[in-house]
């Protein structure tokens, strides 16, 4: 403990006054008129510069928040300029084509973040990405960290944005939608994400109030670039959770580019340090390949793959849980038998043809099919005893339960299986002239789901079966014997055949102009979506949606650099089969889409601190829902009434404070407040499942003055409690109580070994490595008991039904080691 407390005190004590350069990076392959590689292109910036090799491939390192002038010239061919603007550790590709007849283009002006700054889009790095610390790293950790995003489950990738569910968010790759898996109930049971951090370029977030283009959900949008590759490049990361690997390059003429990447995660390290002792062997593994061919400057094909094979074999033992209080203690202990055996196996492929008819018009055509097999079989007997806990310090069996309140037993049952067959065909075009956009797509789905839900709970409280509620009959043992037959307390069985095709399509106009001395952007689109349900034993049903959004945004010609924006619209999400099906498997084909109105009004304030860049950003938003689903959610899984019974609200406001806190790092503050209620049947508004009132996130990273190649990152979040749920079949306005506060925090401290600023000569044993950086984790470094949901025990005496709490991992070590080529 003395040396955790003297890690803890430096890790946390790192402040520094150390400059070094802000800095980012230029790279790409300059080519000719027949798109052939040029050799000895001399690039150059500020008096210092680089050449092109062989394969017309190069990199410079520029000055990062401000405006740079690099220039490309060559004794054959005319010159190039390129003026960019680049926030600090950004990569940036620019791929010039050299003409020997013709004048060049005098200047190319680029600023990569300011058409995203307008839009409302957050961009984060991908080396941030790779590491901040925690549970789940990945894109998705780093989002939690964001204001208005939310999650108290740090063994899942799912995400909660502005009270809508995990349902609700769009996640696309290079402009391909991708999915989720569809049983899965628990965060243990997820494994990896679909995002590939080793493969990323560009990540930009939305959290509402986003234009046309994007599709038909409720809250968010996850936008992936992965990289195209310029040259060749290998990576290796690997810890005590799993191991990753990626490779990139690139052809001789540099027509054909590809990275592929493999994964493979395991999360006994994490499980093992929960309450429940199990033998838990899961199996956790995928790859994915993303690669261009360039046929000509005009035309390019690029195939995005993946595949992703996850089992879950997991043997419960046993179980305490203490709650309560100091002067009533209360312990429920529980053994069991049997097992569960998970598998998911995702097969995702796409083709993406780019054709670039000219300088103004681009048009796009996408065909993806995504295949998921599930199924999810368990035989679990929970046998357990709920008693009153010995209090008395100095007693030979303190901490040990005296005697039982409540005995009894729980066995649950299922044999779930799913075959789903999605398939996409899509075309997008951009039209530029001038300062006016124009954006369109139409796309076709075809969604094929075939599913067998069995599950069946029996529970057994102190010898007397439970019955499930609702259900009257006369029991008046043992004066007279009771004839009734035996029931589970819940059953659950049905099959189902469903074909959902859909129709949908944007348009949108988004222009650039003044308004006296202040620049001002707009954005005005509309998206329809036609969709139909049919099947086995399934009337079928045809509804269509529209959703009108705009955005307008404006630079006032201050003296202080602000943007303001004013965004939102009517905002659309047709069921998906999950929302099709109700409590009892069986598929409502007559659910409507639930709809939003969205208003988000947000500023942005670019300034100095310490001589050292930072940005404001407030949004306040207001979500007024209609035709909504009700569900319950348990840990990850969502149960839907599939119904649109309800009508729902919710407004907030986010501020997140980011920029150089330490010279040369980017860290940021995060505040949320969210009130989200729902209205069921008339009966009055209360708390939703994902009414995350209050948040404060902190993503720190710093480094030693005197050492700065030991490096520390920190990922704190605190969150205050959701409501807790709710027993099966329970009414949910009876069952308002909320869980405890989320509280976690997580530690990495990280030794560089080589990387950009530190490379080493030729016949150094680290001159082949880009990156090599070791380093140790702590997660939840306070070990605090979060908790996720109630189990809910019956008191045989009282007949209550206590809600235990569920509480997620305690405080884990890990070692990791990266290394880039």
């Amino acid at each position: 403990m003395k040396e955790l407390r003297y890690l803890l005190v430096v890790a946390f004590g790192l402040i520094t006054n150390f400059m070094i350069a802000q800095t980012a990076t230029v790279r790409g392959v300059i080519l000719d008129e027949n798109n052939s590689p040029i050799e000895g292109v001399n690039i150059v910036y500020n008096a210092e510069g680089t050449q092109s090799n062989s394969n017309g491939f190069y990199e410079l390192t520029v000055d990062a928040d401000k405006q740079v002038t690099v220039v490309f010239s060559h004794l054959s061919h005319k010159n190039v300029t390129v003026t960019l603007t680049l926030s600090n550790g950004e990569d940036f590709e620019f791929n010039p084509v050299m003409n020997t007849q013709v004048d060049q283009i005098g200047e190319v002006v680029i600023s990569t973040n300011r058409r995203k700054r307008i839009e409302g889009i957050t961009t984060i790095s991908p080396k941030t990405i790779r590491l901040i610390p925690g549970a789940n790293a990945g894109v998705e950790n780093l989002l939690k960290s964001l204001p208005g995003v939310s999650s108290n489950n740090e063994l899942s990738t799912q995400y909660s944005v502005r009270g809508g569910n995990y349902d609700e968010n769009l996640v696309y790759v290079n402009e391909i939608e991708v999915y989720r898996p569809f049983l899965i109930r628990s965060g243990q049971q997820e494994g990896l994400s679909f995002v590939n951090t080793d493969l990323v370029q560009n990540v930009d977030f939305s959290a509402g109030g986003f234009q046309a283009k994007y599709g038909d959900k409720l809250s968010s949008v996850l936008d992936i670039t992965y990289k195209r590759p310029v040259g060749f490049g290998a990576s290796i990361d690997a810890s005590l959770l799993g191991a990753s690997a990626s490779i990139e390059g690139v052809s001789a003429n540099g027509k054909l580019s590809g990275i592929a990447g493999v994964r493979y995660r395991d999360n006994s390290l994490l499980v093992n340090s929960k309450e429940t002792e199990t033998n838990f062997r899961p199996t956790f593994i995928d790859a994915q390949t993303f690669f261009t061919y360039k046929f000509s400057s005009k035309f390019h094909l690029d195939f995005l793959g993946n595949i992703s094979l996850n089992k879950y074999d997991y043997v419960p033992l046993t179980r305490q849980t203490n709650f309560g209080t100091l002067q009533d203690p209360i312990a429920l202990l529980v053994a069991y038998q049997g097992r569960e055996i998970d598998e998911y196996h995702t097969y995702f492929g796409a083709l993406k043809a780019n054709y670039f008819v000219n300088d103004n018009l681009t048009l796009k055509f996408i065909g993806s099919t995504y295949h998921t097999t599930e199924q999810e079989h368990f035989d679990i007997l929970a046998q357990y005893r709920l008693g009153e806990v010995n209090s008395n310090i100095g007693d030979e069996d303190f901490g040990e339960v005296d005697f039982s309140e409540g005995i009894g037993s729980q066995l649950t049952h299922a044999r779930n299986d799913l075959d789903a067959l999605i398939i996409n065909a899509e075309h997008r075009g951009t039209y530029e002239k001038e300062d006016v956009q124009i954006d369109w797509g139409i796309k076709y789905t075809r969604e094929d789901i075939r599913d067998r839900i069995v599950e069946w709970e029996v529970i057994d409280s102190a010898g007397f079966s439970i019955r499930p509620p609702g259900n009257e009959f006369i029991n008046d043992q043992p004066y007279s014997p009771f004839e009734g037959p035996l029931e589970a307390f819940q059953s659950v069985r049905a099959t189902n055949k469903v074909v959902i095709d859909r129709i949908s399509g944007y348009a949108q106009w988004s222009k650039r102009s003044f308004w006296g001395e202040h620049e001002i952007w707009m954005n005005a689109g509309v998206r329809a979506h036609n969709w139909s349900v049919s099947g086995e034993d399934i009337e079928s049903t045809t509804q269509t949606v529209f959703s009108p959004r705009a955005q307008f945004s404006i630079k006032p010609d201050w003296e202080k650099d602000m943007v303001f924006r004013l965004s939102g619209g009517l905002y659309h999400q047709p069921p998906f089969y999950r929302e099709l099906r109700d409590s009892m498997g069986v598929v409502q084909p007559n659910v409507k889409a639930q709809q939003s109105i969205h208003v988000v009004l947000a500023n942005d304030y670019s300034f100095k601190l310490w001589n050292r860049p930072f940005k404001l950003t407030t949004e306040a938003y207001y979500k007024k829902l209609t035709d909504v689903n009700p569900y319950t959610l348990e840990n990850v899984r969502i149960r839907y009434r599939a119904r649109n019974n309800a009508e729902a609200y919710a407004y907030g406001l986010d501020l997140r404070l980011n920029g150089e806190f330490v010279p040369g790092t980017e860290s940021w503050v995060s505040f949320g407040y969210l009130k989200t209620e729902e209205n069921i049947d008339n009966r009055g508004y209360i708390a939703r499942p994902t009414d995350q009132r209050l948040k404060f996130a902190v993503l720190w990273q710093d480094y030693v003055p005197r050492i700065p190649n030991l490096k520390m990152y920190l990922n704190m979040v605190y969150n205050t409690g959701l409501p807790g749920g709710s027993p099966s079949y329970a009414d949910p306005y009876l069952f308002q109580r909320r869980l405890p506060d989320y509280k976690r925090a997580d530690l990495g401290i990280l030794y560089v070994l080589a990387d950009q600023k530190r490379q080493h000569p030729k016949g150094h044993w680290l001159h082949k490595f880009k990156e090599l950086n070791l380093g140790v984790e702590i997660f939840n470094i306070f070990d605090v008991q979060n908790s996720i949901t109630n189990t809910w025990v019956r008191d045989v005496y009282t007949k209550r039904q206590f809600g235990i709490p569920n509480f997620m991992t305690g405080r884990v070590f890990n070692v990791k080691l990266g290394m880039r080529f």
